[in-house]
């Protein structure tokens, strides 16, 4: 799915993630955002952007209109629509469908608020990847004019304290306070699965599917031959065997951008857990649990 230039400008908006007022101008009103997963369905957010309402619903294939699913106002609280761990498999699914979507990243940050944590779910794991998500936003930083004198100055004002160089900003785009507040998992609070007219049996089929293509995937191609050694990774808990992984990887043809980039230098932990744990077909959580 590409990144419509609304969605990117209001990514790199601090406000839209903390519920403040954007100073962006020109937006339209509504924001429909749809993250294909499998099978010709399709998890969409429609986002009020004049009152920050949030509707989550599921398009099932070859159909034009998706079911809702649930709904939040800008305040919260929002519904416990999905699963943790429904999220995370779709997550992973749309990841590998879409290299312009890493995970964690754009669809966790999004629409994990709607996957609250349940009685069987790790609060921090939840909250490392949660906050690996917001962390990975990140915005283009101009590059900054070095301050200079236009001519050699006197050697008494030649000292760099007379010719600071100008901040940098960060590409992160939200501080770590924010990233702190926002990475909690939240609580199920609205049950809305219980409702006659939630889509049972359409999240049931694409739960099936998604993770039959999660299952099936360590098995074939470049993955095939590195599966035992995704696999010592997972178990051990000890990510210094990555760059082994990697090489393992390009040697036997592998060139999916997501799954190189996952563990490709600068290492980031929690970006490398949930490849390896997909690598090695093993349970989410199974090295993420090491790092946290």
């Amino acid at each position: 799915m590409p990144v419509s230039e609304v969605l990117r400008l209001l990514s790199e908006d601090p406000a839209f993630w903390t519920g403040g007022t954007t100073g962006i101008e020109g937006l339209p009103e509504q924001l429909h955002i749809s993250f294909p997963v499998v099978g010709g369905y399709s998890l969409v957010l429609d986002i009020d952007l004049v009152t920050g309402d949030r509707h989550l619903g599921l398009r099932r294939p070859a159909s034009s209109e998706p079911v809702q699913m649930g709904w939040a106002p800008a305040d919260g609280p929002y519904p416990a629509s999905l699963r943790w761990w429904e999220l995370e498999s779709f997550a992973r699914v749309i990841a590998l469908e879409d290299p312009m979507l890493p995970h964690p990243g754009l669809v966790t940050a999004l629409l994990s608020p709607f996957a609250p944590a349940g009685a069987d779910d790790d609060p921090a794991e939840i909250a490392a990847v949660r906050e690996a998500a917001y962390r990975s936003l990140r915005r283009e930083v101009p590059e900054t004019t070095p301050c200079v004198p236009e001519q050699a100055p006197l050697p008494l004002f030649a000292d760099q304290r007379w010719w600071p160089t100008p901040p940098v900003p960060s590409p992160q785009v939200l501080d770590e306070a924010a990233i702190a507040d926002l990475s909690a998992p939240a609580e199920a609070r609205l049950q809305v699965r219980t409702a006659a007219r939630f889509p049972h049996e359409d999240l049931s089929d694409l739960v099936r599917r998604a993770s039959a293509v999660l299952t099936l995937l360590p098995h074939h191609g470049a993955y095939a031959g590195t599966r035992p050694l995704a696999r010592r990774i997972a178990e051990s808990g000890d990510l210094a065997g990555v760059p082994a992984l990697l090489g393992a990887l390009t040697e036997a043809g592998c060139d999916h951008p997501t799954v190189l980039d996952a563990l490709s230098e600068p290492l980031v932990p929690l970006e490398a857990c949930w490849m390896v744990e997909t690598l090695a077909g093993a349970e989410p959580g199974t090295l993420l649990r090491h790092h946290v």
